[in-house]
């Protein structure tokens, strides 16, 4: 095997048991979702062409939620710098904004509607975001209106 990217083996360790998904935030948003009455698919592909992964995915209204990692996302209010590795850390968390900034790009552009929301949020409040996204298309539907 070759040389790890991680700094030491604990950390190594710890990055390799990081959950991608089910984790404390994503679970509170889905339970304050559900309990405004909505249904969505977990993760999973808005656009079958594109290789991104929703968190949550409102296939009828067209609207994809990711939820997004402080750390991982680069949070302005909470994201702080490594101080081991940085090098290495720092284009992995440029990486995953410009991707960010690319999916949305990319669903926008295939007529779907991107909410992002912050592991930090409160969940009832991410839930009422999501709730108004998935409503305000609905009813553009409802009115004749064709997906944008």
């Amino acid at each position: 095997m070759g040389e790890s990217w991680a700094s030491s083996e604990a950390i190594r360790k710890t990055m390799v048991g990081c959950r991608s998904r089910d984790t404390a935030p994503e679970l509170a948003l889905r339970s304050a979702v559900h309990r405004l009455g909505l249904r969505y698919r977990v993760a999973a592909r808005p656009v079958a062409s594109v290789r991104r992964t929703a968190d949550l995915v409102f296939s009828r209204a067209r609207v994809a939620v990711f939820l997004d990692g402080c750390y991982w996302h680069r949070c302005p209010d909470h994201y702080v710098p490594p101080s081991t590795n940085p090098g290495y850390w720092h284009t992995k968390i440029d990486g995953n904004a410009a991707r960010d900034r690319d999916t949305d790009a990319r669903l926008a552009g295939a007529g779907w509607a991107v909410v992002r929301v912050w592991e930090h949020e409160d969940s009832d409040e991410a839930a009422a975001r999501v709730r108004s996204a998935v409503l305000a298309r609905l009813t553009g539907y409802q009115q004749g209106g064709r997906p944008p």
